[in-house]
């Protein structure tokens, strides 16, 4: 554990190293792409340094799209008493795995 990163993509944040596989909200590009994400903060562990951002540092981490999936489906019940209407609706998030290539 050298580096860890704080990165900010779909109005969240994440803690990351290398070689790190995390799923977040759907990323505008291709399979097998890569993009990079906005930093937010640096922590590297053998120099015990940290890096912050106002609001940002001009370094870039960069990932790889590995692919494109489905979240889990979220059922959405409405319900009013006494006159019999019930109305279910379902929700599935669109959302990428990504590959933490290099801090």
């Amino acid at each position: 554990m050298s580096k860890l990163a704080v990165i900010k993509t779909g109005g969240k944040q994440y803690l990351v190293t290398e070689k790190d596989e995390l799923i977040v909200d759907k990323l505008q590009s291709d399979k097998g792409k890569k993009v990079e994400l906005e930093t937010l903060a640096l922590i590297d562990s053998q120099k015990n340094t940290v890096e912050l951002g106002e609001p940002l540092l001009k370094v870039k981490v960069q990932a790889e799209i590995v692919d494109h999936i489905q979240g889990d489906k979220v059922r959405i019940a409405r319900f009013k008493a006494k006159v019999r209407y019930r109305k279910v609706k379902g929700f599935r998030s669109q959302l990428s795995k990504i590959k933490i290539v290099k801090i």
